[in-house]
């Protein structure tokens, strides 16, 4: 474990990282303060709040178990709405790609519905589902559903139709070919459409909490991190919308982490 800690922290990649971030941070303090050092307004980034401005508006915050609830419920929601896409999303996308009369009857109307943009059926699904929770949980699912469906189907449909021919002129059944051939070769697929969806699923949960307040959350900050950064904004308070905003970054940078480790775990063969 400390070997790989010590591995990861030496990489050139994650030093190049590194300093990366460092210099946005100066750019970021600089361009923010320059009006109050030199009198010239920096358009833009320079009407954000300082680096160090937003991280003393964050301390505080960290004692707080309201900000933490926000974290635990945008997680929780993003995560079960992720999880019911992948299980849906899996099988239905491998119903596409492998019977062609499932295909025509059913891919039309996905094709129609997959351009609405998800926060589109927040309004919808208000007014459709009993609870303000369970709207979010479905607008959460569409977020990921249609890109790994999309991924599924693209990464069947790429696999050389060798295979199948090789694998019929030996007498295999449709059910060796699908575990065999098809499976395989739509996990690569299937990993990459996991780690975009996660990302499309927390733009989506934070867009949805803001519109429908939180979910079952009445106040305060333990709506999840859009309700947070939305009360933040009627309270006037500009350090704790970027607290929300980097807090959101944070939460979706480790999420998609975990999908590609768990996708190059069960794709070993694509690791560099």
């Amino acid at each position: 474990m400390i070997r790989s800690i010590s591995k990861f922290l030496t990489a050139t990649s994650t030093q190049r990282g590194i300093i990366a971030v460092l210099v946005f941070l100066v750019f970021w303090e600089v361009c923010s303060r320059f009006n109050g050092w030199f009198g010239i307004p920096i358009p833009w980034i320079g009407k954000i709040p300082a680096p160090t401005a937003v991280v003393a508006a964050w301390i505080p915050l960290l004692d707080d178990l309201g900000y933490w609830s926000s974290w635990y419920l945008s997680a929780k929601r993003v995560f079960s709405g992720f999880l019911f896409a992948m299980l849906i999303g899996i099988p239905f996308g491998l119903i596409l790609a492998g019977n062609r009369t499932a295909y025509g009857i059913m891919f039309p109307t996905f094709e129609v519905l997959r351009p609405i943009p998800p926060l589109a059926w927040v309004p919808a699904s208000i007014i459709f589902w009993p609870t303000a929770e369970m709207s979010i949980a479905f607008v959460t699912f569409l977020g990921a559903f249609y890109t790994i469906v999309i991924n599924v189907l693209g990464g069947a449909q790429s696999i050389d139709q060798r295979y199948f021919q090789a694998a019929r002129s030996m007498g295999s059944s449709q059910w060796d070919i699908f575990k065999r051939i098809v499976l395989p070769g739509t996990v690569p697929s299937i990993a990459v459409g996991a780690a975009v969806g996660m990302g499309i699923t927390w733009e989506v949960v934070v867009a949805a909490e803001m519109i429908s307040g939180g979910g079952s959350q009445s106040g305060g900050s333990g709506g999840g991190l859009g309700f947070f950064i939305w009360n933040s904004y009627l309270g006037g308070s500009y350090q704790q919308i970027v607290v929300g905003m980097i807090s959101i970054g944070i939460a979706g940078y480790i999420s998609s982490a975990i999908i590609r480790s768990i996708g190059e775990y069960f794709t070993p063969w694509t690791r560099r």
